[in-house]
């Protein structure tokens, strides 16, 4: 570890530096600026505030107990070739020419963490003919767009994204680079980190930046889901992170925003890519469900009771022109289909209602769907944790209660069409 120094013979006195101090490790003796130790957390503050360039950061080893808390206590002074990496960079996600929407997501909040840090967001696009999604890009709120323009990245593939993404970053040096926890972004940002020796935290709910160690505080649920743990990339960069679709606001789309383009060439021999795309085969067993993409979605958990109990709330939802979800008890009692789960081992979704019925809010649940603009809870248990995030609560039979509201819905309707009539 280390500790802020003072060569005394330039301190002149002027106290900046204790004033900005947020440990009250720095203070003034017969003029002259002294530190103590234990209470420095290395943050760095009084560096850049000193006129004279009278302190300095100096390794040692520390003695006694650790401090309580203190980003910076764990964060070693980064060598200098890493201390040049600046800026947060986005994956832009495609498909056939369509981006994904967790890249804007994604742009909404690498601006927010950009700000704090007081640097330039980018993006990344990858693809070929893909000159629309740059200009999309900008109108999301990216001030730079990097692209690689190439026909071997036409359909994803592991290694020519890998490789193009390893050059762009080796080449302009991003401080924090994120991705879309998708099936595309989790294959690749493993591939990526490895081949860049850095760290990766995958399945992001909440990021925060550290700005005085420049450390990007990285949320996700650990130990089954019954925690929540906040990882750091401390000695490393960039620092990566991937993040389910839904979990962030989208930003406001302003069509006059534009930025600077950089262009590189993937410059990559199509004999060295061991894979071949041959043709897409779409699944077409599987239940067609847009959780993700849901205004409204009318969730059931072990409270439903058994299979039948879900034919009423699928008339909820039709009421309503929603979805259907399910918490994980349901769909492993074989009530609903996987494609229903909703959760940290399903999807996250961001409806603007959500219908949480016989769910007793499990965080491993909540992970999925706290961020939804409304959540009106149904429960007998009047002690569920899911009435702690409900907007409305409701204690009382699903039974009873989810038919009345269907009744007052379709009421509702009937009164809308003969006033316009």
């Amino acid at each position: 570890m280390g500790y802020v120094h003072i060569k005394k013979e330039k301190c002149i006195g002027c106290e900046q530096c204790v004033v900005v101090c947020p440990f009250e490790a720095l203070f003034m003796v017969k003029g002259k600026v002294e530190v103590e130790p234990e209470k420095c957390r290395e943050c760095r503050k009084c560096l850049p505030v000193c006129p004279t360039e009278a302190l300095y950061l100096e390794r040692r080893e520390r003695r006694g107990p650790p401090p309580e808390h203190g980003i910076s206590d764990i964060v070693v002074e980064l060598p200098p070739e890493l201390g040049r990496y600046k800026g947060v960079w986005v994956l832009v996600e495609q498909e056939d020419g369509k981006p994904h929407s967790v890249s804007w997501e994604l742009i909404g909040e690498g601006m927010k963490i950009a700000q704090k840090l007081d640097v330039e967001l980018s993006a990344i696009v990858l693809g070929e003919g893909v000159e629309h999604i740059v200009e999309e890009a900008f109108h999301y709120g990216a001030e730079k767009v990097y692209a690689i323009d190439d026909p071997m990245l036409n359909n994803y593939r592991t290694y020519p994204y890998t490789f193009a993404m390893r050059k762009l970053v080796n080449k302009y040096k991003p401080e924090i680079l994120l991705m879309g926890a998708t099936s595309l972004g989790r294959d690749l940002a493993g591939a990526v980190a490895t081949s860049l020796k850095t760290g990766l935290t995958a399945d992001c709910t909440k990021l925060d930046i550290d700005t005085g160690a420049r450390v990007l505080l990285q949320t996700r649920p650990a130990f089954g889901g019954n925690i929540m743990a906040t990882i750091i990339c401390a000695n490393h960069r960039p620092q990566m992170a991937t993040v389910r679709p839904r979990v962030m606001a989208k930003p406001y789309k302003d069509d006059s925003k534009t930025g600077k383009v950089i262009t590189e060439k993937l410059a990559l021999e199509e004999e060295k890519v061991k894979t071949k795309f041959i043709e897409f085969i779409a699944d077409e067993i599987a239940e067609v469900v847009n959780l993700e993409d849901a205004e409204y979605i009318v969730a059931g958990g072990r409270g439903v009771g058994c299979k039948d109990g879900f034919g009423v709330l699928r008339e909820l939802a039709e009421a309503l022109g929603g979805e259907v979800g399910a918490s994980r008890g349901a769909v492993e009692s074989g009530w609903v289909t996987y494609e229903h789960q909703v959760g940290q081992t399903g999807k996250t979704v961001r409806p603007k209602v959500y219908f949480a019925c016989g769910i007793s809010g499990a965080i491993q649940h909540l992970v999925g769907m706290q961020n939804s603009d409304v959540i009106v809870a149904i429960n007998t248990d009047e002690t569920a944790p899911i009435f702690n995030v409900a907007t409305y609560g409701i204690i009382g039979d699903l039974y009873k209660v989810v038919p009345e509201i269907i009744k007052q819905i379709k009421n509702h309707k009937t009164q809308a069409m003969k006033e316009g009539e």
